[in-house]
């Protein structure tokens, strides 16, 4: 149910806490080259059964149930979908392996340009991952014609519940008229912008600007030299790390795994509304306007 507050006072907007607090130590940024891609967070199943069945998501962002095929895995997702950024949702026990838990996440951040990945594996050594994982990762339309559809590199193996990678949309995913997307606006082009569609104008959700989640010590440990080499500014603060760059900042909390999960999402939108929309989706509120902004809360499991 929507509860709508007319705000007149653009200034009583929302508080934005993802960015540092006293006492973080900041590390110096080694440039840009990764920015955020996508998240994906794993639900109790009233909450992803709420998303799905959401008709005020169907209006705040391009929204979709989709199955995907990579050739050798099969997932079915609810998306939220931006100018740049997405997010992906699933129920418990829809995947396998430690993603079958509610409060399993995972982060993609991908480079814009082709080549920067490249770059970035060569920085990994030196940012604290002396072994990084390439892969090439598959889609499949639905043929069972697969087309390669992204370069990816993964830190680990094996993970508590947070799963992060570095990737980069291949120029055959972009040139297949299957994958529907744009036209390269320059040499190099691979970027976040080409690969999402435009419906996202139609909606208010523009991009994600924040994500705080809560992973496990070692989870955290084995993901921050990816976001290092990828170009993030890093803080570390009481109890976790804040990575910023590119437009989204990140906020890890470092927790027991019993406590892990998605927290907070922040938006910007794509005009500015005087009002605000409180809405309870499952157990999580997401909460539009006023101002260009908007922030979905997770409750913290009991």
């Amino acid at each position: 149910m929507s509860i709508r507050r007319m705000i007149m006072v653009l200034a009583a907007a929302l508080p934005m806490t993802l960015v540092g607090s006293a006492g973080a130590q900041a590390e110096e940024s080694a440039g840009q080259l990764l920015y955020y891609n996508h998240a994906y967070g794993v639900l109790d199943s009233e909450t992803a059964e709420a998303i799905k069945n959401s008709e005020y998501l169907r209006e705040f962002a391009n929204f979709e149930v989709r199955t995907t095929s990579s050739g050798n895995l099969t997932w079915t997702g609810r998306y939220l979908y931006g100018r740049e950024t997405y997010l992906e949702f699933f129920k418990e026990g829809e995947l396998p392996g430690p993603d079958a838990n509610a409060g399993a996440t995972g982060l993609a951040v991908s480079a814009d340009r082709d080549g920067d990945l490249a770059t970035v594996i060569d920085r990994l050594p030196a940012a604290g991952l002396p072994n990084p994982l390439p892969f090439l990762q598959t889609r499949d339309f639905g043929d069972g014609v697969r087309v390669p559809w992204f370069d990816g590199v993964n830190t680990v193996e094996n993970y508590d519940a947070f799963s992060g990678w570095g990737m980069e949309y291949r120029d055959e995913y972009f040139a297949d008229p299957r994958s529907k997307t744009e036209p390269a606006s320059g040499p190099g082009d691979v970027s976040r912008e080409r690969y999402q569609s435009d419906a996202y104008q139609n909606h208010l959700m523009r991009n994600v600007t924040g994500i705080r989640m809560a992973v496990t010590a070692n989870d955290l440990a084995n993901n921050l030299p990816l976001l290092r080499a990828g170009g993030f500014s890093i803080q570390t603060v009481p109890n976790g790390v804040i990575a910023t760059g590119g437009g989204t900042t990140i906020r890890f909390d470092s927790v027991p795994l019993e406590q892990v999960g998605l927290r907070r999402i922040e938006f910007s939108l794509n005009r500015t509304i005087t009002y605000q929309d409180e809405v309870r989706i499952g157990r999580s509120t997401l909460t539009v306007g006023p101002a260009a902004r908007a922030v979905w809360t997770f409750d913290t499991p009991a």
